[in-house]
């Protein structure tokens, strides 16, 4: 990977170019980085009170009602966000979509199990569960690099 920087004070602002023969784990990293896609942290409400969440402290978001769950070991607090603001802001090389309804923080994964219906059952370190869509089932495998023989 060729690295160039040209500092100029004649530059109006700061433009990032990448010229790259394929999207890689390494480029969307730097992607990530670069739209400070790292979240540090975000706040849940449990009853009155309110909570500092950070990303990696969350095992899974979850649709619950007309809002957003987020589900920690120490609990579940409601977010303002919406799921698809989340997957805006939160790292791709750590959370993943695995429903309509769920992103799931794969540092938080222990198993899987298939389900006789093409859907996948995802247990959670914290002994939780949830179903990953057959929509998104090759984007878990993809993610977990299970299609490792695909060649063959």
């Amino acid at each position: 990977m060729k690295v160039s920087l040209n500092i100029d004070s004649d530059f109006k602002e700061t433009k990032v170019k990448i010229e790259t023969p394929e999207l890689d784990d390494s480029i969307q990293e730097i992607l990530d980085f670069i739209k400070g896609r790292e979240t540090e942290f975000l706040v849940g409400k449990d009853g009155e009170m309110q909570h500092i969440l950070k990303p990696d402290e969350i095992h899974y978001f979850h649709t619950e009602n007309d809002g957003v769950v987020a589900v920690t070991s120490t609990g579940s607090f409601k977010l303002k966000e919406k799921l698809y603001e989340l997957e805006g802001i939160l790292p791709t090389n750590k959370f993943i979509r695995l429903s309509k309804s769920v992103i799931a923080n794969l540092h938080a994964l222990s198993r899987f199990e298939a389900s006789f219906n093409g859907t996948l059952c995802v247990y959670f370190k914290s002994g939780e569960k949830e179903y990953v869509s057959r929509t998104y089932v090759n984007t878990i495998k993809e993610a977990l690099k299970m299609n490792r023989r695909k060649g063959e």
